[in-house]
């Protein structure tokens, strides 16, 4: 979906005063929106911008330590295709929008040109007033930094000269390579109610696996007490077991920091404080500040596996508890780039519980439980099962294929199971990719492609030759 063309309006819509002992205060509300304005351009009334906001978010685009490779061997974490048309920062930046927050800041760093682009292709016409809704800051040097941003804390205290220039109460900051919804202002909300320096937003249930981000220890008011950085998985089961654990909640790595708290933290007691979890909200908490909890209960992945990416995949199919949903909710849309591809061509294939991206050539086919992504070419007679394909970046044209002995996308009588194939590839003609020997780890980049948790992922734009078996 495009971005609705409230961005390039000026409307009267509801703002809200802050009022360090209240909650958000409509300060004023009109009786009817113009029913015509709603029905031409069948925007919803949550998504009506403020004409006044005070909460600027910071949206970290990648990290060097990516545990998603080769996924990201040219592209940051934030830039990875998901559910066929998006990328996951696709996700984040749609939450800020649903949530009426109108001013966004992405730090990039890492991989990121194709980021970068995507993010100004798809953002740079989405304005309020004279400003943009998204802008990019990529990691740069100046007299006083010289080198590459050191971590998230470093990067917002290098980029404060910039931050400061907007006429903002919070800073909401968030990483870009999460999957989830929320409403950033019940968040918010419960920021200003608690009166807090910072705000961390927690699960409110517990999984083996949530120990990435730590996790807080809480009172009963949810105000934290500490913060232990990535617990041990031994110890965080024998406390849940014993039934002495309520009062630990794991971290999803997003704050809300007042901004005189932040400027103090980052340039006063903490001016040489890297990361922001592991050294600048410690030391709040021991400074004495306040710093209160939001329990968030809906879903969450956070993305750093091939495994995760895989799962989120293929339960973007399914509509369930377990499924990011916002592909198909009307009040809590999920925005991306405008391509203007033409639809998706299927002659005589059997297509069943799968999502089908923009372009593509689907030919006597057969795809199940699959994600296909823009512009992907299947030939007559292929499998595919349980598979996440990213699609390509182009089309090739009728001449140019007749040169390449091996065009973009799947050929005939290929089969594929259980795999993640990048963008741009090659795939022959009765190619097998279907792991029969059921190997989990397996590195094979050199010939294209790699095995991690038993997912065969093929590398971007790698040559699959005929006949080939994996």
């Amino acid at each position: 979906m495009s971005l609705p063309t409230w961005f390039n309006l000026k409307i009267n819509a509801p703002h809200y005063v802050y009022k360090p002992t209240s909650k958000l205060i409509p300060a004023s509300v009109p009786s009817k929106l113009n029913q015509s304005y709603t029905q031409h351009f069948e925007c919803p009334n949550s998504l009506i911008p403020p004409a006044d906001q005070n909460v600027a978010a910071i949206v970290f685009g990648d990290g060097s330590n990516s545990r998603l490779y080769p996924l990201t061997k040219r592209r940051s974490e934030s830039a990875l295709p998901i559910a066929g048309n998006y990328r996951l920062i696709d996700a984040v930046v749609s939450n800020c929008i649903n949530s009426n927050i109108r001013k966004i800041y992405a730090l990039t760093q890492f991989n990121s040109a194709s980021l970068n682009t995507h993010l100004s292709r798809a953002y740079s016409s989405a304005r309020i007033g004279n400003e943009a809704l998204v802008e990019v800051i990529a990691a740069y040097q100046s007299p006083e930094g010289k080198g590459w941003f050191q971590g998230t804390a470093d990067a917002i205290r290098r980029c404060l000269w910039v931050l400061e220039e907007y006429p903002i109460l919070e800073f909401l900051l968030l990483p870009g390579y999460h999957l989830y919804k929320m409403d950033f202002q019940e968040l918010l909300e419960a920021h200003w109610t608690n009166r807090a320096d910072i705000t961390v937003a927690v699960l409110s249930r517990t999984r083996d696996n949530d120990t990435e981000f730590g996790t807080f220890q809480l009172n009963s008011e949810n105000q934290v007490i500490a913060f232990k950085d990535n617990p041990d998985k031994r110890v965080q089961n024998s406390e849940k077991s014993n039934d002495i654990s309520h009062d630990k909640f794991a971290s999803m790595d997003i704050y809300v920091v007042n901004k005189e708290a932040m400027i103090k933290l980052l340039t006063e007691y903490h001016p040489l404080a890297n990361d922001f979890r592991r050294e600048v909200v410690p030391g709040a908490i021991s400074l004495g500040m306040n710093v209160y909890a939001h329990k968030f209960s809906g879903y969450w992945d956070d993305m750093r596996s091939i495994e995760a990416y895989y799962r989120a995949n293929i339960e973007s199919i399914k509509n369930t508890n377990k499924a990011y949903c916002s592909l198909y909710d009307k009040d809590s849309p999920l925005y991306t780039l405008p391509r203007h591809l033409p639809p998706t061509q299927i002659t005589d294939a059997v297509i069943t519980d799968s999502v089908i991206g923009d372009g593509c050539f689907l030919n006597r086919c057969k795809i199940r439980g699959t994600v296909v992504g823009m512009r992907t070419r299947v030939g007559d007679g292929a499998i595919i099962e349980d598979s996440v394909i990213m699609g390509s970046d182009t089309y090739q044209s009728g001449r140019a294929e007749e040169d390449i002995h091996i065009p973009i996308g799947i050929g005939e009588g290929s089969r594929i199971r259980k795999a993640i194939i990048d963008k741009n590839v090659r795939i022959g003609k009765n190619v097998k990719i279907l792991n029969k020997e059921n190997i989990q780890e397996c590195n094979n980049e050199a010939n294209g492609y790699i095995i991690t948790g038993g997912i065969v992922v093929i590398l971007k734009g790698a040559i699959i030759p005929n006949g080939s078996i994996i």
